[in-house]
């Protein structure tokens, strides 16, 4: 009988953009594999495919209709492993999986950043703590995206049947990579820019974790210091338009492209100078690395996920607070320095060559899987 695996997590493009390679081998080691989210994107690599009424927030009643239908289609197949993602899917499928799993299904579960964490306001320790260790009992192998939460989870007893650290999501660092100094200046003329042009890059949602409004004002800051200077801001949200009427208030609107939505960032990477970032909260940012991956310096606020991987004065520069002159002080620096930019982009890019490339997180979530996969086969003999 073939094996059988449900991905299951609140939409559908989460596979899209992080699981296709773990999706990939599971269908090269000849196991069927099904989804199950909201969303009808066709998504390769999927034999059976479930779109769920999975809402993010909590409180919709939504997410009881697509516990009740994800528990059907857990009961009606044979599943030997449910790996779940994202704080609902990871909700619903534990809860849903309880009556598989005394059957012999093993429950996997990322954690792409737990809301409570060093720092994080009390309400999300006192509303996410209880609802991840209550999880941790009907979850057989934990994963975990950065040390802080790995730490966290062995501290705290959390009661999973492994607790296990991996490096991400990866990230493809043959499409994600620099360009020599020809290629790039084709580039950024095909997008409209000069080649003296300072770039800064920061892709993510406009949102109130992600901070663009603090970017915005550290680039009022640069208007004199920096000639030339730009910040692209690739993405959409909530939060756009007021991001929009704020660099219009603040006189930088011709310093700023609000770029929406694009399919391009491992053509626009290259061709910028400087990756920024800005969010209170990350688990492993995916746009840092990929900024790293082509080899950009990245200047970033200290926060869990961002230490993980920014290294003062070795892949770019980490500030402890949200100094504004001091990150628009960090900004001019290396625009007067173009050849240590380039030293630490270069140090950055081996950082994820070496640690955090797709290849490199594929074998390490291989190898989880499959001590599961024999356990499974040991029980099964032996019965």
């Amino acid at each position: 009988m073939v094996n059988k695996i449900l991905y299951c997590a609140t939409v559908d493009y989460h596979f899209k953009a992080f699981h296709l390679p773990t999706m990939k081998w599971f269908k090269d080691q000849g196991w069927e594999v099904d989804v199950a989210a909201s969303g009808t994107i066709d998504l390769p690599y999927t034999d059976t495919k479930h779109n769920i009424p999975i809402q993010r927030s909590p409180f919709s009643l939504s997410n009881l209709e697509a516990y009740k239908q994800l528990k059907t289609i857990i009961e009606q197949n044979d599943y030997s492993i449910i790996h779940c993602h994202t704080p609902l899917g990871g909700l619903l499928a534990r809860l849903a999986a309880r009556k598989a799993r005394r059957k012999g299904t093993k429950l996997f579960y990322t954690a792409h950043g737990f809301h409570f964490f060093s720092g994080a306001p009390i309400p999300n320790w006192l509303i996410y703590y209880p609802i991840e260790k209550l999880l941790s009992r009907y979850t057989d192998c934990l994963l975990t995206i950065n040390q802080e939460d790995y730490q966290l989870a062995v501290k705290h007893q959390f009661q999973a049947g492994s607790i296990e650290h991996i490096h991400g999501v990866g990230v493809d660092t043959e499409k994600f990579k620099p360009v020599d100094k020809t290629k790039r200046t084709e580039l950024k003329k095909s997008f409209g820019y000069h080649a003296d042009d300072f770039l800064l890059f920061y892709a993510a949602e406009f949102n109130k974790n992600k901070n663009q409004q603090f970017l915005l004002h550290m680039l009022a800051l640069l208007k004199k210091d920096v000639p030339r200077v730009k910040l692209l801001l690739a993405g959409e949200g909530a939060m756009l338009s007021s991001c929009q009427q704020l660099a219009s208030s603040l006189g930088i609107s011709h310093m700023v492209d609000f770029l929406g939505f694009r399919k391009d960032i491992d053509q626009l990477l290259p061709v910028c100078d400087i990756a920024v970032a800005s969010s209170y909260r990350e688990g492993l940012p995916v746009n840092v690395m990929e900024a790293m991956a082509c080899g950009l310096p990245v200047i970033a606020v200290d926060n869990r996920g961002h230490r993980e991987l920014v290294q003062t004065n070795k892949t770019g520069w980490l500030l402890a607070d949200y100094n504004l002159e001091e990150f628009a002080g960090i900004v001019k620096l290396f625009s007067d320095d173009r050849e240590v930019k380039s030293k630490l982009g270069l140090i950055g890019r081996k950082l994820i060559i070496d640690m955090y490339s797709s290849t490199k997180v594929l074998a390490e979530k291989s190898l989880i899987y499959k001590s599961h996969m024999e356990e499974e086969v040991t029980v099964w003999a032996a019965n």
